[in-house]
């Protein structure tokens, strides 16, 4: 029997070691599905599953493009769908593990995602009004034109009222028009991880300050090196962009580091927007001892039940 089991939670909380541990468990293999990990020399910064842990289980949809080249959530869903069905049919069970809600439900709810080319003059035109008028105004206007389309989004993801006003430039059709769900034609199990928000912080916290000692300033630097500058979609990431303004001299090393925290931490804040604790659908497990035992037990019974 054809099945899924998908990873969710805030970053940090240890969403890739528990894929691992389900995958050596379950004869799995790892379907990346964080928005970040997709692209090649950003490592560090995005806390990618390094060589050990690919060793330990089969990693797929990890630096499948450079940081300038364009990616579209129809991309990825294209692309991790495939991959999910080349999983199945070897007999293996995939794990889908990440962070980035919108691509993590593109996924398990089946989105029809619009067919609509992107327009850079279009985007850029955009990108300078949001700078000069602030986010808030090209959100108003989306509001404007479709407030259904408007209700789905956080208020200040750029990119996706961008993407939205493209679609009406482009077709003249409300882009909450063009979106349908067809849900998945097998059983999908969905583990939440989550533990108290202090905890929490203190565990990016520590992920920040391991990813300054483990080398993010160089990192930024060699992509800057390789040509990829600061406008790109890919270095507008966490942690890049704040290291960015520290290398340009715009911030000190140690208000930078300050900086990630902070945002990040408020990352961490939006994704429970995307990975609701009162959705049925998630069954969550608050982190701490035997937790990884219970959850193992929990997906025992899912594929049994399944099969």
């Amino acid at each position: 029997m054809k099945c899924l089991v998908a990873v969710v939670g805030p970053t940090a909380v240890g969403k890739s070691r528990l894929g691992i541990s389900i995958a050596k468990q379950f004869n799995g293999e790892i379907v990346n599905a964080d928005s970040r990990q997709i692209y090649k020399y950003m490592d560090i910064g995005t806390a990618k599953p390094g060589t050990a842990e690919r060793g330990e289980a089969r990693h797929h949809m990890l630096d499948i493009i450079t940081p300038d080249q364009p990616y579209s959530l129809a991309h990825f869903q294209e692309s991790a769908l495939r991959c999910i069905s080349d999983i199945q049919d070897r007999g293996a069970l995939p794990v889908l593990v990440g962070g980035s809600g919108q691509y993590v439900w593109s996924l398990l709810e089946g989105w029809r995602i619009p067919a609509v080319e992107p327009d850079p003059v279009f985007r850029e035109e955009l990108e300078r009004k949001a700078e000069s008028d602030g986010v808030d105004n090209l959100y108003r206007e989306l509001e404007r034109i479709d407030p259904a389309c408007a209700a789905g989004m956080l208020p200040h993801n750029l990119r996706r009222i961008i993407r939205a006003l493209e679609i009406y430039h482009k077709t003249g059709l409300l882009p909450s028009s063009l979106r349908g769900k067809k849900g998945l034609p097998y059983p999908v199990l969905i583990i939440g991880l989550t533990t108290q928000r202090e905890r929490l912080y203190s565990l990016i916290d520590r992920r920040v300050e391991g990813m300054i000692a483990g080398g993010l300033v160089q990192e930024v630097k060699d992509l800057l090196n390789r040509g990829y500058n600061s406008d790109l979609p890919s270095m507008s990431s966490l942690g890049y962009r704040q290291m960015t303004n520290h290398l340009a001299g715009r911030m000190g090393l140690e208000e930078t580091v300050q900086a990630i925290k902070y945002e990040t931490h408020r990352f961490a804040r939006n994704q429970y927007a995307w990975f609701r604790l009162s959705d049925i659908r998630i069954i969550w497990f608050e982190t701490g001892d035997g937790f990884v035992e219970q959850i193992l037990e929990s997906t025992r019974g899912f594929l049994n039940t399944a099969a």
